[in-house]
């Protein structure tokens, strides 16, 4: 059982709970392919003869994102080549890593995490006592994000810088605590769609903002007015789909203008932003389970559509109809 590991900043054990361990071995072979299955093929070596991996691996998935927490209790070489199809955030917890990642040289450390990119080849040598906790992101959620970011139609590859002073971020590290607490919890992603959904938003989002990269967001010019088709084609998408996960980058192409475009025509014309009136209709779809469910459970009301902050969403709630959930549950059952 791994030791629960706490940082400056972040409350709690980071992703150690039995039901989260994907393996424990002390075979280089199994441990290579096991690790593999997650991240990507690569080649595996112990440095030096008299040492043995005593190596496991913690995972836990939000649908394209997941966090997990790898040690392989021995001094390795790593020889993933370029990561291809995501991009990986290790934050070594104990020990160090060296890593060379395209033209790009850095020692990892407790203080110095490293951002790879899936366009460079990579190679890196592990401690002994080296154990990291990775976020790895499918590549076309980050690139999509940035493509809309830029006011692009299509997918942009980024490629960041390589050392991230990780818990100098704020963000970062309520991002990894929100993670992290997740994992510790039985929490079934596969039951809530919507919330995995904003999930990933939050982890692209919160990275693309927190770290350098070579792709900085232009700033576009805004437009003064989005023509009201544009804004009633996604009105009439978002009723039609409140319970689906939808991304910003979606309703733009929907749009056919640029992500800030968009924002600013449901400014003009609605008032609020997209993902705001997109929050507006689950809020009302919550209140219609609650009121024609008597034997509702106002969490998994809740889950279901997307709030995965009890406390906020029972605020955002009462703000809007003047009443708790509790007070609706099965008024008109």
């Amino acid at each position: 059982m791994p030791s629960a590991i706490a940082l400056p900043g972040i409350s709690g054990a980071l992703i150690n709970s039995p039901e989260r361990q994907l393996f424990a071995s002390r075979d280089l072979s199994q441990t290579r392919s096991l690790v593999g299955d997650i991240m990507k093929p690569h080649d595996l070596h112990v440095h030096g003869s008299a040492q043995q991996v005593n190596a496991r691996m913690h995972h836990m998935a939000f649908g394209g994102v997941s966090l997990n927490r790898l040690k392989y209790g021995a001094e390795v070489n790593i020889e993933p080549g370029p990561l291809d199809d995501f991009y990986l955030i290790q934050m070594p917890l104990s020990g160090h890593a060296m890593i060379t990642s395209g033209d790009q040289s850095i020692g990892s450390d407790t203080d110095v995490a490293s951002v790879l990119s899936p366009t460079d080849s990579t190679v890196m040598r592990w401690s002994e006592d080296c154990d990291q906790l990775m976020v790895r992101i499918d590549r076309m959620l980050v690139d999509r994000a940035v493509g809309a970011l830029r006011g692009r139609m299509e997918p942009e590859t980024v490629r960041f810088q390589l050392g991230f002073r990780w818990r100098e971020c704020a963000p970062w590290r309520c991002l990894i605590q929100y993670l992290s607490d997740c994992s510790n919890d039985p929490f079934d992603a596969s039951q809530y769609r919507l919330m995995v959904a904003q999930i990933e938003q939050l982890v692209v989002s919160t990275l693309v903002s927190a770290q350098p990269h070579d792709l900085p967001v232009r700033k576009i010019a805004r437009c003064p007015a989005v023509l009201p088709r544009h804004v009633k084609r996604v009105q009439e998408y978002l009723r039609a789909n409140a319970g689906e996960p939808v991304t910003a980058e979606q309703m733009a192409l929907l749009a056919g203008v640029s992500l800030r475009s968009l924002y600013a025509g449901f400014k003009e014309y609605c008032g609020v932003s997209p993902m705001q009136y997109l929050r507006s209709l689950r809020l009302d779809a919550a209140r219609t389970a609650l009121l024609n469910e008597p034997d509702s459970n106002i969490a998994s009301v809740a889950m279901r559509w997307g709030f995965g902050h009890l406390g906020r969403f029972s605020a955002e709630y009462k703000q809007r109809f003047g009443e708790t959930p509790s007070q609706s549950v099965g008024r008109l059952g």
